[in-house]
């Protein structure tokens, strides 16, 4: 028998229902007492980690000179390199900044050139 849905209400509900089981419990006795001790009474839930958002070079280890940085990071070590490049981006900014100067580009155009400098660091390896 079909029954199909129209905006009056079902047509082709006979009123008998294929449900044969009872709404009451299904386990009883000694299944229901084993299942009942198998579930744990008290559930601790620990504070979700999260771990620390990292900005990543997406070309890391990748370009033409990533193996010297990744070389000279290594000898030299973590902490004076990062001082070593963060003079060196520093010092490569002020220049970005005297070319503007020199032909009169405003600061918008500026700060688009210092972005396309670190772009073009990324693919060439140096931020590696």
């Amino acid at each position: 028998m079909a029954t199909s849905i129209s905006a009056t209400g079902f047509k082709g509900y006979s009123g008998f229902s294929s449900f044969h089981g009872s709404w009451g419990t299904s386990i009883v006795g000694e299944d229901y007492t084993m299942l009942a001790k198998s579930v744990p009474v008290h559930i601790q839930v620990g504070k979700p980690v999260r771990s620390q958002p990292m900005m990543k070079n997406i070309n890391e280890g990748k370009g033409l000179f990533a193996p010297i940085v990744v070389v000279t990071r290594n000898i030299i070590g973590k902490k004076r390199f990062n001082q070593l490049r963060g003079k060196a981006i520093a010092l490569h900014s002020q220049v970005i900044t005297e070319f503007c100067k020199s032909i009169g580009a405003d600061a918008k155009q500026r700060q688009g050139l210092i972005r396309l400098a670190k772009k073009n660091g990324e693919r060439l390896g140096f931020l590696a």
